[in-house]
């Protein structure tokens, strides 16, 4: 296990370090001097050789890549070209917030798609299951926006019961966790169903039938366990399309996370602020799927790595 997470980490400082360097070329890629894009189609030619001169734009691109990356790993992802402040300091609180609010979403949806895909299993070719089935389908169909603008008019315009923008408290958290997670759910309800009704026809869960075990312990201790690898693999990549689904949500309901500020920063052709935020969604999702490694160990004793 010790070794499985060094190689871990190793590949995710190697996975950073890659992205970091593809991000400076991307960033050189752009059609267009930097130095113009920073002080502006109208500046003139010696504010913006000031600007070329004060970012070491005009230094050879070997140098600028050896200074932009001892500045990275420290910690220095350089100033914000709109807001004047630094980048680290924009961007991490923008993280957390986007991570809550992922977790959150997630918890959500592993919460309704293990129960309602254990029962529609359960239930296989019943009433239940054929409605559990059509309610995922119709979920996986509706568009995160759809939902959202959806809860919006229903909870917060019309009912009046909950805020529909910002993160002042809890209730804040309502509409935008819901709006992600049951999207999610709708996703993960189906593969639990197909998993657990695999694991439900095994010998072993006829076997414990003919001993008398109880149903919900024969589900919920036996099938569960044994259909959890590819359940765990689907949460783990959910997870990450529920980040890069936050951009919508955040936007929606004025969340102000990283989603969010991508966007802003694209708008702003803010590139540092783009670069350390891909970076950081990039880390994230590294992370995520070395955890998934993990637990697959503690689901599967036989998994080795």
């Amino acid at each position: 296990m010790l070794r499985l997470i060094v190689g871990r980490l190793c590949f995710i400082v190697l996975a950073g370090f890659l992205l970091l360097s593809f991000l400076f070329a991307l960033f050189h890629m752009i059609p267009g001097d930097p130095a113009v894009l920073l002080a502006g189609d109208s500046a003139t030619k010696e504010v913006v050789d000031s600007i070329r001169a004060a970012y070491g734009f005009d230094r050879p691109l070997h140098v600028q890549y050896v200074s932009y990356m001892s500045h990275v790993l420290v910690g220095d992802f350089g100033v914000s070209n709109y807001t004047r402040q630094p980048v680290l300091g924009i961007v991490l609180p923008r993280v957390l917030n986007t991570a809550q609010l992922a977790t959150l979403a997630m918890l959500l949806a592993a919460s309704i798609s293990l129960v309602l895909g254990s029962l529609s299993a359960m239930f296989w070719g019943h009433p239940l299951d054929r409605v559990v089935t059509l309610s995922s389908l119709v979920g996986i169909c509706t568009p995160v926006f759809v939902t959202g603008i959806a809860g919006i008019y229903l909870f917060g315009v019309w009912l009046e019961w909950l805020p529909i923008a910002g993160m002042g408290s809890w209730w804040n958290y309502i509409l935008p966790v819901v709006t992600l997670g049951t999207y999610q759910a709708a996703i993960f309800t189906r593969m639990v169903r197909s998993c657990m009704i695999d694991a439900l026809s095994k010998e072993f869960i006829v076997t414990a039938r003919a001993k008398g075990v109880r149903e919900r312990r024969i589900v919920y201790l036996h099938a569960m366990r044994n259909a959890l690898l590819p359940i765990i693999t689907l949460f783990g990549l959910g997870f990450g399309h529920t980040l890069g689904g936050s951009v919508v949500v955040e936007s929606i309901f004025n969340w102000p996370g990283l989603g969010r500020l991508m966007v802003e920063s694209v708008l702003t052709r803010d590139l540092p602020v783009i670069q350390a935020a891909i970076f950081f969604f990039a880390i994230i999702f590294i992370t995520l799927n070395m955890l998934v490694d993990i637990i697959y160990t503690w689901a599967d004793p036989r998994i080795r790595y």
